[in-house]
């Protein structure tokens, strides 16, 4: 399969070699989206890491100022007043056992984030070949092993959205929907770079963003200039 038509007419509208303002790319990217359904916007970052070293693995997650767009189905596991918390909190499903089994049995995946106390962590170890893969496995560094479990179902529910470099120093992150005003965009894009620069691992020499750049589902990639977030 090539590039479809629609795509080859939007690509023209990017210059491959220019590196524009966030703004700029923001207005582009609405331009060169080509579904016709409301289309997700991604933004990568490609980081001077040296990823075989453990403290310059970036891991974590972050709250977007205006959300993503996408609403997530939220699965937490816990007891008693951790479970009734969750529940509260607007959790979709809380149980503990019974969807561990659920999961194994009928390999059940009705939802995309799970969320478990600590005191779960034991026995969700024997599900890690299945819920690794899927990144599914509930992790301290993200905020999804905690007893606060009414705050975590919130974070997921406002927007929260996870990170982690890939073995070339890559992030991918979804910051998004084409029908997002260009401000809404564009103040994500901001919050979610700045956190990556403040993050820098120290040992980190000479020029640490590589490249930025942003796309809507299927289109084209936009290329922005890392200066543009110096003001």
């Amino acid at each position: 399969m090539g590039k479809g038509k629609k795509y080859l007419e939007v690509s023209k509208l990017v210059e491959k070699s220019k590196l524009y303002t966030k703004e700029e790319a923001v207005e582009l990217v609405k331009k060169t989206t080509i579904t016709k359904f409301d289309s997700s916007v991604e933004l990568a970052m490609r980081l001077n890491l040296d990823t075989k070293k453990a403290d310059q693995q970036l891991r974590g997650a972050t709250v977007l100022p205006n959300g993503t767009g996408k609403v997530k189905r939220v699965l937490v596991l816990a007891k008693g007043p951790a479970a009734t918390a969750a529940k509260e909190a607007g959790a979709d499903y809380v149980g503990d056992n019974d969807y561990l089994e659920k999961i194994e049995k009928e390999n059940w995946f009705d939802f995309d984030v799970m969320i478990a106390t600590p005191d779960m962590m034991p026995a969700l170890g024997k599900l890690g070949k299945v819920l690794g893969p899927k990144g599914l496995m509930p992790n301290p560094k993200t905020g999804t092993v905690t007893m606060d479990t009414a705050n975590a179902v919130n974070d997921v529910k406002k927007g929260r959205v996870e990170y982690r470099t890939d073995s070339y120093g890559n992030l991918h992150v979804l910051i998004g929907k084409t029908s997002f005003t260009d401000e809404m965009l564009v103040e994500n894009i901001k919050a979610f770079v700045s956190l990556i620069i403040k993050t820098k691992p120290s040992v980190v020499k000479g020029e640490y963003v590589k490249n930025i750049s942003i796309a809507s589902t299927m289109g084209p990639g936009i290329k922005i200039d890392p200066k543009s977030f110096d003001n």
